[in-house]
């Protein structure tokens, strides 16, 4: 089978092509992007992994005709690039509103400049590659799926490795090893919870929550031990910025830099080194790497605790192998990815995307029933799920009013008058939004 990797000069790449290497039904792997010199590096990356020779590894500046033959495709971007990035942050952070890449206004600016383009590639998918699986790892993934959604429908399904993450640390927590685990997850991209973990028919997530092993899940750690146990569930690690925002904005606008201006310089120095020492460009990926991995998120934690392994260690990519080896006949599994909610989760339209656990199979991909948000969580998901919808509107539209309606409603912005800032500020520093918003 053939895997089609669009954006594929991007920094985890090497990722997805071990995932797929070790096991599943791909036997053909194409890189697809825009930037000829760093495609080239990526792949002198990935020769020097220990790849079986059954895999095939190329590479396209060509998006239709890579497509030829796919089944399945692959999708991680950044429109503007990391310095694209760097503005999302700090546009929000001089209004003292957060700046994160995204959660809050620097996600919706994403979302505004990366809707067209994303489209676009559907729609050239849809031509090409009709009965193509299309996998979404772009950010913000609930938003960026659900616009794809209207070109492909349900062959598209957005990825993200968190919920997942969280699920399995808490069931390793309960020594849930070796038995049979169910669970209630729900809520959007990067706005969810754990609320059950059922262990052979029986909730273990009352007993974590009460006993000092929750100190080993860092999402409890990042939001505080009692407040996850006045919830009564396990929120997903972005919930850190809705819980603790005043927190998260004073961390991030006392550091040294963003974290995209993290990212920018780091990326920038591999690439550049990489090119100019190809021999050596899988040690400095693996390099740069770790130290990424390392420094995720740093602002919600002191300054002396370190990001233990396993939660450094991203798994993206393996939840994406799990889902496309059961939708080509393999084994089934169980995943929580981005969905149209169809019902499943009441009190949002149909066609809204939410992030739910779904058993996939060789028939497609089936959401689970979810026991109905209420109270805080309800309003929180209906809130944001508002927004988003009005974004996609905005970049669809080009519509600027509507845009200024997204910033000034979203939860973290607290003003109409910052919400016109925030637009304004964002149309001057990012082409790519102006752009889009002319």
């Amino acid at each position: 089978m053939k895997l089609v990797v669009i954006g594929g000069a991007g920094f985890r790449v090497p990722q997805v092509v071990e995932a797929v290497a070790g096991a599943g039904p791909v036997d053909e792997v194409v890189l697809v992007d825009t930037n000829a010199g760093r495609l080239r590096t990526m792949l002198a990356v990935v020769g020097g992994l220990s790849l079986p020779g059954s895999l095939r590894v190329s590479a396209s500046g060509d998006l239709a005709e890579a497509l030829v033959g796919a089944n399945f495709v692959f999708c991680a971007i950044r429109v503007g690039g990391t310095a694209a990035r760097v503005a999302d942050e700090r546009v929000a952070l001089e209004l003292g509103v957060l700046g994160q890449e995204t959660t809050g206004p620097g996600g919706l600016a994403y979302a505004l400049r990366t809707i067209p383009v994303m489209l676009e590639i559907a729609r050239t998918v849809r031509a090409v590659a009709p009965d193509a699986w299309f996998v979404n790892f772009t950010n913000p993934a609930g938003i960026i799926t659900e616009a794809l959604r209207t070109v492909l429908g349900d062959r598209v399904v957005g990825i993200c490795d968190t919920p997942i993450g969280l699920m399995r640390r808490a069931a390793a927590s309960v020594g849930a090893e070796g038995h049979r685990v169910s669970y209630d997850y729900v809520g959007l991209n990067h706005l969810g919870w754990l609320r059950t973990l059922e262990v052979d028919g029986v909730d273990r997530l009352p007993d974590l929550l009460a006993s000092e092993r929750l100190e080993e899940i860092e999402e409890a750690r990042l939001v505080g031990l009692d407040w996850v146990r006045q919830l009564g569930a396990l929120p997903n690690e972005y919930l850190f910025y809705y819980y603790c925002n005043r927190e998260a904005v004073a961390a991030i606008r006392a550091a040294s830099a963003t974290r995209g201006e993290f990212l920018d310089a780091q990326q920038s120095g591999f690439y550049a080194a990489a090119a100019d020492q190809p021999g050596r460009a899988l040690e400095l990926w693996r390099a740069t790497k770790g130290q990424r991995e390392q420094t995720y998120m740093a602002e919600a934690r002191a300054d002396d605790e370190e990001r233990e392994a396993e939660d450094a260690e991203g798994g993206y990519q393996a939840v994406a192998l799990d889902l496309m080896t059961a939708l080509a006949g393999g084994r089934p599994t169980t995943a929580i990815v981005n969905v149209a909610s169809r019902g499943a989760v009441p009190g949002l339209p149909d066609d809204a995307v939410v992030e739910v656990p779904c058993d996939v199979d060789a028939g497609g991909i089936h959401p689970l029933s979810v026991a109905p948000l209420a109270g805080h969580m309800l309003g929180l998901v209906q809130s944001v799920k508002a927004v988003e919808q009005l974004t996609i509107r905005a970049a669809v539209e080009h519509s600027a009013g509507l845009a200024w309606e997204a910033f000034a409603t979203h939860p973290l912005v607290d003003s109409v008058d910052v919400g016109r800032r925030l637009l304004d500020g964002y149309r001057t520093r990012v082409p790519e939004i102006a752009a889009v918003l002319s």
